[in-house]
């Protein structure tokens, strides 16, 4: 690792006698270190100084994605800690609904997910809110994979209703969702534009606490912008 370390840290790369030097290492266990972290990838000869290889530039891309990943889970708890409400996050990639993270407590749990989020988009809010962020091609094509099914007595019935549904959302607006994937519980998601791609910010409460909805949703969407730069990093993990 400090001879990982140490080629690192020249750009234009560094000869053997100089990585030992700086690793502390004795010249001939380095060799034999280099010669070994070159056949695995971790390091690429050219000539005569040594410079990272593909599986060390993979490894730290990991590394950086574990730090984005953390950033967002982050953020996410102080969101669940300050509005008092399961908090989440998701996106729309290579046709699928991702949940890329939740933060919730025991005593103030996320939705169980007793049924497939990624199937289910037509009766939660997060994935009634990403897919009135696509196209009509990408919806239909959503629905030929995932068809409309009734999740619970509140759930929408058939592809058509649905599809009308999502026309008349207003743009930027929370989309609400009551009951109609878990029975007890309502939910709201904000829209978010991240580029090309469609994400949402959700949270839920029990329906008996459904007055707390909209205002909890209301000051989530207004604290957005602060997290806009942290939520775009998700989109890359």
């Amino acid at each position: 690792m400090r001879l990982l370390e140490s080629a690192a840290a020249h750009e234009g790369g560094a000869p053997a006698k100089q990585l030992a030097r700086e690793a502390g290492l004795a010249l001939p266990t380095a060799y034999h270190l280099l010669r070994t972290l070159t056949h695995e990838g971790y390091l690429r000869r050219d000539k005569g100084v040594f410079v990272l290889g593909a599986a060390a530039e993979r490894l730290g891309g990991r590394g950086a994605q574990q730090n984005r990943r953390g950033t967002i889970d982050d953020s996410l708890a102080h969101w669940h800690e300050t509005i008092g409400v399961p908090v989440y996050f998701a996106v729309y990639r290579e046709g699928e609904i991702d949940v890329v993270g939740v933060a919730d407590t025991p005593g103030n749990p996320a939705v169980e997910e007793w049924a497939d989020f990624r199937e289910t988009g037509h009766a939660h809010a997060i994935g009634q809110c990403l897919l009135s962020q696509l196209d009509d091609k990408a919806r239909r094509d959503h629905l030929d994979r995932y068809p409309v099914q009734s999740i619970t007595r509140y759930s929408v019935r058939d592809d058509r209703t649905f599809l009308r549904r999502l026309d008349t959302m207003a743009r930027m607006r929370p989309v609400v969702e009551r009951q109609e994937y878990a029975l007890g519980t309502v939910c709201a998601a904000i829209p978010i534009t991240a580029g090309d791609t469609a994400a949402a910010m959700a949270i839920s409460v029990p329906s008996y606490q459904a007055e707390r909805l909209m205002p909890a949703a209301q000051r989530l969407q207004r604290e957005i912008g602060r997290l806009l730069g942290t939520l775009a990093f998700s989109i890359s993990i």
